[in-house]
């Protein structure tokens, strides 16, 4: 079932999302819901509280960028089988040097902007079946994780943009919370005028 994604402005974008255990009531049919709605947006990532709902749970599937020429052949081949769910995730590092990428989001609508972040990752989590892995990933791979990562800690990527560029684009958030925008999706827009 596809679910609204919630608009830049929900609280719930805002807040530290809780971790859950293994009896979260309907987390298979949560998980299924997530997929369908991601695919139907075109992400290659969504997080629970992008479906309004605050717990430590994010899915990946960067496929999409594996059509990317500029990379090379194996972090082509790493992406497009990448498909997976973390739950109760823990970023233990981030190292490297941190370089630019233009960045998106579902919950926000046409704004892509240079977001700066380390390569390499190490990052403790649970998979569906509530098996616990610690892995490494780097180069495009870590960048969506980490951007998935910050929806459950309550960061935006465009909380990570110079006072600058959040003055330029804050008319266009703000057009975006009152679901003044045209997506190809359903979502869920927090200041919406309600329809007399």
């Amino acid at each position: 079932m596809i679910l609204p994604i919630v608009a830049y402005g929900d609280p719930v974008l805002k807040k530290k999302a809780k971790e859950i255990d293994k009896d979260y009531p309907k987390l298979e049919e949560l998980i299924n819901n997530m997929w369908d709605t991601m695919y139907n947006a075109y992400g290659v990532g969504l997080a629970a509280p992008q479906v309004g709902l605050p717990i430590r749970i994010f899915m990946i599937d960067p496929a999409p960028f594996a059509e990317d020429e500029e990379l090379d052949e194996a972090e082509q081949e790493a992406l497009k089988d990448m498909r997976k769910v973390f739950i109760n995730p823990q970023i233990i590092e981030e190292t490297g040097e941190e370089w630019a990428f233009s960045e998106g989001c579902l919950s926000i609508p046409e704004v892509r902007e240079d977001v700066f972040r380390q390569p390499d990752i190490t990052i403790e989590y649970y998979d569906e079946n509530w098996e616990k892995h610690t892995d490494t990933y780097s180069g495009l791979a870590a960048r969506v994780i980490q951007h998935e990562y910050d929806h459950i800690e309550g960061i935006l990527f465009t909380d990570k943009l110079s006072s600058l560029k959040k003055r330029l684009i804050k008319s266009k958030l703000t057009n975006i919370s009152k679901g003044k925008i045209n997506v190809e999706y359903k979502m869920r827009f927090p200041n919406a005028k309600k329809a007399r």
